[in-house]
């Protein structure tokens, strides 16, 4: 396909052609431009270049892959579904999608039984993702049916009017009530498994409210303005006050460092839970389609709710004892 540029028109590449092909997404024309499928005056650019007058330029858009991914008959937790979109309550232990080690049992498997009509913007082995959830994460997700409804909540998200909140159980107690953390995240200069705040990574803003205070935990709100891998629980981490049981984060190492007459109570309230103490509990977003305000809110899972009722019995009993220290 061959497209010119009209007089007066001077923008990114990028934009330009995701103004000519709305069907698109830009991720994925910034994708065939670095792969070589463009061409600027018979020439390889970059997403970056800036268009002139009389441009021709050339794109060469490829067939979609063959999905690979295998249906399988794994229960789905559907809160609301229509021909756009689907919302769903992730359980703990679900991954996402495949990724080498786990190339089954994962949610678009589990979609791809659901439903056929996934969008397939984000390629063959996320179709239909617009956001994600940790393995170990629960609570609510938003799904697209088609390329439509993908590129209006994709959009919610880049202009961040797509509503995510989270509760969290943390060792210790918020340095304030509430605390914006606005600090990049990036790979972790050691450990590329993890993620970390470093200077040279990307933007990441989170807001952090008190909800409830423990012996020696507490009930936090977060407030995701941006979507970054592990955001929550890395800015936490950065905090010093790391999700309760997280295993990657440091949430399960911390007994050792509060009052001794509660570190029993601590190790207990560890074994009740064996992932992170996080839940997405409010989704909120305009469809895609119709433009009707969508609203969710979800309960926690039985480990959460238990975790959180066996730690207001532990701040009963310690009577106001032992805070985490530092």
């Amino acid at each position: 396909m061959q497209l010119r540029v009209d007089p007066g028109d001077s923008r990114r590449l990028d934009r330009f052609l995701s103004d000519h092909h709305p069907d698109i997404s830009r991720s994925r024309l910034q994708a065939l431009i670095r792969e070589g499928r463009v061409h600027v005056n018979e020439q390889p650019s970059r997403p970056s270049y800036i268009v002139q007058p009389g441009d021709r330029i050339d794109i060469d858009i490829p067939e979609p892959a063959p999905l690979e991914v295998l249906p399988e008959p794994i229960p789905l937790q559907v809160v609301f579904e229509d021909g756009d979109l689907l919302v769903l309550d992730k359980p703990a232990g679900l991954t996402v999608h495949p990724a080498p080690g786990s190339w089954s049992g994962t949610l678009v498997n589990a979609l791809l039984h659901h439903c056929s009509d996934l969008s397939g913007i984000n390629g063959v082995l996320r179709p239909g993702i617009v956001h994600r959830l940790d393995r170990g994460t629960t609570g609510l997700m938003v799904v697209a049916k088609n390329d439509r409804a993908h590129r209006g909540l994709a959009g919610q998200l880049e202009d961040r009017t797509m509503g995510r909140r989270y509760h969290a159980v943390i060792w210790g107690t918020l340095p304030e009530d509430e605390v914006e953390v606005d600090e990049p995240i990036g790979r972790h200069p050691r450990d590329r498994k993890l993620m970390a705040v470093v200077p040279r990574g990307r933007p990441a803003h989170t807001r952090f409210s008190t909800v409830e205070r423990f012996a020696f935990l507490s009930l936090v709100e977060a407030q995701l303005a941006t979507g970054r891998t592990h955001q929550i629980r890395v800015h936490l981490l950065h905090l010093g006050r790391p999700v309760f049981g997280d295993p990657t984060y440091g949430g399960r190492t911390r007994a050792g460092g509060i009052n001794p007459e509660l570190a029993g109570s601590a190790r207990q309230l560890l074994t009740s839970i064996d992932r992170q103490a996080l839940h997405a509990y409010h989704l909120h977003f305009s469809h895609p389609v119709s433009g009707k305000l969508m609203e969710f809110e979800i309960e926690p899972a039985a480990d959460f709710a238990g975790l959180v009722a066996a730690a207001r019995l532990t701040r009963r009993a310690a009577n106001g004892a032992g805070r985490l220290r530092g």
